[in-house]
Order: C-alpha cells, then sequence, then structure tokens
C-alpha cells in the first residue's frame, strides 16, 4: 500500500490552507489509494524544537514514498526547513514543497531568508501560477528548473516543478433547500450581490473592494456588498504569553526588516463602511465562518470581488468556481491566467477603484452564465492533482 504523508494544518485549523491540505489528502485517500484509511495526527508545534524532532521521526516511522508540505508563510521557515532537511537524506522519501508562494508579498530580506531555509531540500516543487514559477527561478538564481504539468520529475539538482492550477474545493457543495429570498429580505440584501469573502488582509484590498463599491452605488440602488471573514490580526490571542512573545520578537524583526506600510496591525478598512455612509447598503459577519455556513454566503451572491493589491493562487477564487460564481478581479498575479475577461469573470486594472468600479458595472449590466464558469473549472479537479503528484 502506497503511503504519502500531507503536512499542513489539519481539520480543527481555520482557513483555506487547512481546507486544501484536507482537500487532498482525501483526494489521494479517495481516489488512488483504496482501502487505506487517512490517518490524522497533530504534533508539530513550530515554536517547539523538541515537536521538529517528534515530528521527522514519526514520519520516517511511517515509511512513506512522498511527504508533501503545505507551504503559505515566510515564518514557518526554520520548522519546516529542519524537518525537510532531515527528511532529505532518505532517498526513498520524496520530499515535495507545494507552494502558495515563493515571494512574499511584502518581499522582506526576513521573508526571503525564511523561505530559502525553509524550501531548499525540497525533491519537487508544485506551483499553481507561471509567476509563483518564475518567482522560485528569483530565489534561486543558478538552478534549471524543469516545468511540466504532467508531473513528471527530473534529477533533483535541476529542480522538478509541476504546475498545476489551485483545484476545486469538494468541501463545500450548494445546498438546494437554501432560502436565498428569505435571507436576503431578512437581512436587508438587495437584488443584485457583491461578495468578498475570507481572511481580511491588506493586500487582500477590502479597502479598494468597499470604495469601489462606494463609487457603483452612486449610479445603482439596487446593489449590497457582503463581506465575510475574520480579520486576520484578530486570530491571535494576545493574553497568552507566547502570543506576547511572537508579537515582541517578530515586531523588532519587522521593525528591522518591513516597511512600516507592511504592518498589518493597524488595518481598519471596515471603518470605511461608517466613513462612506454605506451601513444599510452593507452586510458584514467580521468573524471567521465554519465550514457548515460558507455555502450561504455565495449562494446569495451575484459575483466575488478579488481586487487584491498581489495575487499568490486564491483559495477563494476556487471556493467561488465551487458555486458557479463569475469572479472580479485585479491583473495581478495568475488572475489573468484563470479569468478570461468577458467569459468567466472581469478584469480591473490593481489599484484603480475607478477601474474597478466600471468593471462591477459592466458586470451588472453584462451578467456572465454560470456555464461559462462551469466549463473553465473542468481542468480544476483534486483527480488531476494527485494523478501529477503520484505521477513518480
Amino acid at each position: 500500500m502506497r503511503k504519502i504523508v500531507c503536512f499542513g494544518p489539519g481539520p480543527k485549523f481555520k482557513g483555506g490552507i487547512s481546507n486544501y491540505n484536507t482537500s487532498l489528502a482525501k483526494a489521494l485517500e479517495t481516489d488512488f489509494l483504496e482501502g487505506s484509511k487517512i490517518q490524522l495526527k497533530y504534533i508539530t508545534n513550530y515554536n517547539n524544537p523538541y515537536s521538529w524532532k517528534q515530528t521527522y521521526n514519526y514520519i520516517v516511522s511511517l515509511k512513506p514514498e512522498k511527504v508533501i508540505f503545505q507551504w503559505s508563510i515566510a515564518v514557518q521557515g526554520l520548522p519546516l526547513g529542519w524537518i525537510a532537511k532531515k527528511l532529505s537524506k532518505h532517498k526513498d522519501i520524496e520530499v515535495i514543497f507545494d507552494l502558495h508562494f515563493v515571494i512574499q508579498k511584502e518581499n522582506s530580506t526576513l521573508d526571503r531568508l525564511f523561505t530559502k531555509i525553509g524550501i531548499s531540500h525540497a525533491d519537487t516543487f508544485i506551483v499553481h501560477a507561471l509567476k509563483t514559477a518564475n518567482e522560485l527561478k528569483e530565489l534561486y538564481p543558478n538552478k534549471q528548473f524543469k516545468i511540466t504539468e504532467s508531473g513528471e520529475r527530473v534529477p533533483k539538482e535541476k529542480g522538478s516543478v509541476i504546475k498545476l492550477y489551485h483545484p476545486i474545493y469538494n468541501l463545500f457543495q450548494p445546498d438546494p433547500n437554501f432560502d436565498v429570498e428569505g435571507f436576503k429580505k431578512e437581512h436587508g440584501l438587495k437584488e443584485h450581490v457583491f461578495l468578498f469573502f475570507g481572511f481580511i488582509r491588506k493586500y487582500k484590498g477590502l479597502h479598494y473592494v468597499i470604495k469601489a463599491f462606494d463609487k457603483v452605488r452612486k449610479q445603482r440602488d439596487d446593489i449590497s456588498l457582503l463581506i465575510c471573514g475574520e480579520s486576520f490580526w484578530a486570530t491571535l490571542d494576545n493574553s497568552k504569553l507566547s502570543t506576547k512573545i511572537k508579537n515582541a520578537t517578530f515586531g523588532l524583526a519587522k521593525k528591522m526588516f518591513l516597511k512600516k506600510s507592511d504592518d498589518e496591525r493597524e488595518y481598519r478598512p471596515l471603518e470605511l463602511i461608517d466613513e462612506l455612509g454605506l451601513q444599510k447598503e452593507t452586510m458584514v459577519v467580521n468573524e471567521f465562518v465554519p465550514n457548515e455556513d460558507v455555502h450561504k454566503y455565495f449562494q446569495l451572491s451575484d459575483a466575488v470581488l478579488l481586487f487584491y493589491e498581489y495575487a499568490t493562487p486564491s483559495g477563494i477564487e476556487s471556493l467561488s468556481y465551487n458555486f458557479k460564481l463569475p469572479i472580479i478581479a485585479t491583473k495581478v498575479g495568475h488572475f489573468p491566467e484563470t479569468i478570461e475577461d468577458g467569459f468567466n469573470g472581469y478584469l480591473a486594472e490593481a489599484g484603480d477603484i475607478d477601474s474597478m468600479a466600471e468593471q462591477m458595472i459592466r458586470f451588472l449590466e453584462h451578467p456572465l452564465p454560470s456555464e461559462n464558469v462551469a466549463s473553465k473549472t473542468e481542468q480544476l479537479s483534486w483527480e488531476n492533482y494527485a494523478k501529477a503528484i503520484l505521477q513518480a
């Protein structure tokens, strides 16, 4: 029986990477590892080096043929780099890093250092966009990478890169019994609803979303804005000693390595709602949305707004496709690769509020059929993803 370790946050954790890692494990088990059972174990504490050793020992005891690390934040570089380095000495284990970014949005010296430490010992990389592959080449300018979509591997010194689109989450499905119109009436939502969903972080451009919506509502009285997501910095429990230590440590590091404009702790875009007088046109769910409630907000929306300043492949984009929702996004990162302007979505100029508002109006005047969205997502299956991983 083939054994594969999917290393990353499990179901008890919040956010897209947890959903992603869980979906990947299910895809590998259900479709390809028949008769096996997914074993779930929580063992790694990034702040406890002893747990890194425990993690390594446990993985080796399983005798896996592949270990797939989810790489999504640079500060994990020390623990993941240590574990990966130890595993790389086992020639019968393929170390794979599934890269949700390479050059982090802040692009600080510290982030680049942690990234190099973290991913240097990979045998194979998975990327979800050509932009990420190019960032990998930039990080390692002396390495010759071979990029494929089939899953073909090359010797480690050359660098195997598998380019695969972010698959559609199969954890979420529309509920045919959900009363969309009843929910909209109960919460005062109008005929057309634009959705912002996910953790509130500056690079995701909620401040642009709100300002662009304000321009559109001055021309249309039949629209609402729905904002669902937890403020990123609110996820930390500041009463814990460990959080206070991390805040002090990384606060010092940020002062040394980051521009002041990149510190998100004072990012409060929701205050714009009151400043612009949008209370009646806006519904805000400023908390983490549990999986069982996700479908509601997508089912009652007409389109998803991704006015990112910087884009790595987005789980929200994948989630939108699962509900056959068109996307209005900025021309950054991979969005021009996956969103065909005028077919399954519309594209606006990054940082240009007028352009964003224009594309929202364009959507209202020329709505896109869900069939277009569905046809564009046929290649975004977990089955295709798992097949490429298991190629070697």
